[in-house]
C-alpha cells in the first residue's frame, strides 16, 4: 500500500470507519499469525495475541493515542504484537531463546524488559559485516533485516514497508545487496 493509500486509510480509522476497521483486522490477520507462528506458540494463542492487538490498536485510535501514523499499519500493528507475545510467553512461563528476543527488537521498539542475553565474540567476517551493515540507509537496513534475518516473504516486505509492488522490493533488496557487497569486497582491496 502507497503512502497516500495508508495516509487516507488512517483517517478512516481516526473518522471511525467500521468498513476501514474490518479492512484493516481482516487485510492484516493472515500477516500477523504469519509472524507471530514464529515464537512456537499455539494456534489458539496466536489468534488471542492478534484479537488483543487489534483491540488495542483500535483503542489507540478510538482514545486518541494514535494521532499520527510514523509506519504502515502493518508495521504499527506487529509491533503492537511483538510486545503482547512476549508478555504471553512470559505468562507461559516459557524460555525465550536468545534468537526470538532478538528477532523481536527493532528500531521502532521503545521499552522491552531486559533479558539475559549470553554475547558471542564475533568472527572477523561477522565484525566486518556489521559495521558495513550500519552504514547502510535505513530502507536497506530494514529491507535486509526483513528479508534474511526475519525471514519475511517478499509480499510482507512489501506489506510491512508500504512498498507499490513485489519487483520494487526485489529491485531494492538486490541493491541494497549490492551495495553492501562492494563496500565489503572495497576494504578487503585496501
Amino acid at each position: 500500500m502507497g503512502k497516500q493509500s495508508e495516509n487516507a486509510l488512517f483517517e478512516s480509522l481516526k473518522n471511525g470507519s467500521d468498513s476501514a476497521f474490518k479492512g484493516v483486522y481482516e487485510g492484516n490477520r493472515e500477516l500477523f499469525l504469519n509472524f507471530a507462528r514464529k515464537y512456537g506458540l499455539g494456534d489458539e494463542d496466536v489468534l488471542d495475541i492478534y484479537q488483543d492487538t487489534y483491540i488495542a490498536f483500535y483503542e489507540n485510535i478510538q482514545h486518541g493515542k494514535l494521532t499520527e501514523l510514523k509506519s504502515s499499519v502493518s508495521t504499527y500493528l506487529i509491533s503492537i504484537g511483538k510486545y503482547k507475545i512476549m508478555e504471553r510467553l512470559r505468562k507461559n512461563s516459557k524460555r525465550i531463546e536468545n534468537d526470538h528476543v532478538l528477532y523481536a527488537v527493532t528500531d521502532e521498539d521503545i521499552e522491552l524488559e531486559s533479558f539475559d542475553i549470553i554475547e558471542k565474540e564475533l568472527s572477523p567476517e561477522q565484525l566486518l559485516l556489521q559495521r558495513f551493515f550500519e552504514a547502510l540507509g535505513e530502507k536497506c537496513k530494514a529491507i535486509l533485516t526483513m528479508f534474511y534475518y526475519k525471514k519475511y516473504s517478499v509480499k510482507q516486505i512489501m506489506a510491512a514497508g508500504g512498498y507499490n509492488s513485489e519487483n520494487v522490493v526485489k529491485s531494492q533488496k538486490s541493491r541494497c545487496l549490492k551495495t553492501l557487497k562492494e563496500a565489503i569486497e572495497q576494504s578487503q582491496r585496501n
